[in-house]
């Protein structure tokens, strides 16, 4: 294998979805300066809790940069967590998860295994699972591991801080998560892990741990998460509000064309394959056109182009036979309104437009799931406020429409 000079390696693997951090840079130069000298790929791992059967374009993210480093020559590990899943990671929560049962893990764990190859190259790919090495440890190699790790360190983790001062309860399974999840990178002897922002205490710690075992500490890629469908929580399975991988074409092109206009950039920039010059241009363009070209771009990413292609036919073929008024239409027939600003609340633009008899008559039409935007309807309990810095097409129940667009009232 020739590997590319350590700088041009560094340049590609910073290039499109930039990671948030990288600790440490200049170590992980050097690192891939040694790597090409001896002409021994790193070691590069990832690892999944297999605490639901589907993954997500958000755990894609930083899945398409294991497949960068996998291109760049290094081997990749995709690690399985079927063990720590039956603890639960508790980054990021609040109070203490349900704990799954070996067979709900195991059945998770086998959908992975084929999902994964969507995107990354089979042959060059080691899947592995941290039960091979957690749970043949015996009761003194647990308490050496515990050992490592102070009371008061695992504290600094944010949200244990919280719910300790808060007075809610923390399993002791879910204080030792960190330690264990962390004893992976020992196992593995990892040069690099990749990982969500949110995930950063527990990489962190592993390059601690790694480092009491007498090995060089790993590197660290914290990733960009990804917002789910809802616009306000990361993309998550146990939230459901997330495109899986597996969705069928029609599905994830009407999902993704479901998000609303604040999330179009983050999108584009995080799942579309676009570089990110590329992919903040288009977020900036006619959101309805920027959001079926990221549609067909994520959908052709895990289906191919023509399935792709496809499912726009469909998705339009849907809309055009509900036969949506075009904003000059609407102008020409007086179904127009003129804000002064150039975001509104929809509820009291709707009420504006004479669409509903007041602000609470049209919440409850919002609510009930009756008003659509650009051909797409409205989730409820998303973001209620319009970006109409360009004409945007409002219907409220079954036939009536208005075209909401601002302009500076003198």
């Amino acid at each position: 294998m020739s590997f590319l000079p350590a700088s041009e390696q560094l340049a590609i693997l910073k290039d499109s979805v930039p990671p948030v951090e990288i600790v440490d840079e200049a170590d992980l130069l050097a690192r891939l300066e040694k790597s090409r000298a001896e002409n021994r790929p790193l070691i590069v791992k990832q690892g999944f809790d297999a605490s639901a059967p589907d993954l997500h374009i958000g755990h894609a993210v930083s899945i398409w940069k294991l497949k960068t480093f996998q291109d760049l020559g290094h081997t990749v590990v995709f690690l399985i967590g079927d063990f720590t899943a039956m603890i639960g990671d508790p980054s990021g929560k609040s109070k203490t998860r349900p704990r799954l049962t070996r067979e709900q893990v195991l059945v998770n764990s086998e959908t992975y295994k084929q999902q994964v190859f969507k995107i990354l190259d089979p042959a060059k790919t080691v899947i592995r699972f941290n039960s091979e090495w957690l749970s043949a440890l015996n009761i003194y190699e647990f308490l050496d591991i515990a050992s490592r790790r102070t009371v008061a360190r695992i504290l600094e983790r944010d949200d244990f801080s919280k719910r300790f001062y808060a007075g809610d309860d923390i399993s002791i399974l879910e204080f030792l998560y960190p330690l264990i999840q962390a004893y992976d990178s020992v196992a593995l002897k990892a040069d690099i892990e990749l990982g969500g922002s949110d995930q950063k205490f527990n990489l962190l710690l592993a390059r601690h741990i790694q480092r009491s075992y007498g090995q060089q500490s790993q590197i660290v890629f914290l990733m960009p998460l990804l917002k789910g469908l809802d616009g306000n929580q990361k993309m998550s399975k146990s939230l459901g509000n997330y495109i899986g991988v597996t969705d069928e074409a029609d599905d994830m092109y009407g999902k993704v064309m479901s998000i609303g206009d604040e999330l179009l950039e983050e999108y584009l920039v995080l799942a579309s394959g676009l570089g990110e010059t590329e992919a903040k241009a288009l977020a900036k363009s006619d959101p309805y056109s920027a959001k079926h070209r990221l549609a067909s771009l994520i959908t052709a990413r895990y289906h191919g182009a023509v399935p792709a292609a496809s499912a726009a036919e469909a998705f339009r073929a849907r809309f055009k036979q509900k036969e949506w008024p075009t904003a000059e239409e609407l102008r020409e027939s007086g179904n127009s309104l003129v804000w002064g600003e150039p975001t509104g609340y929809l509820p009291k633009l709707i009420a504006a437009a004479g669409a509903a008899s007041s602000n609470s008559e049209a919440m409850r039409l919002v609510k009930s799931n009756a008003v659509e935007v650009d051909q797409v309807k409205i989730d409820p309990n998303g973001d209620l406020n319009l970006d109409i810095s360009h004409p945007r097409i409002v219907k409220v129940g079954k036939r009536r429409y208005f075209v909401v667009e601002h302009k500076v009232v003198s």
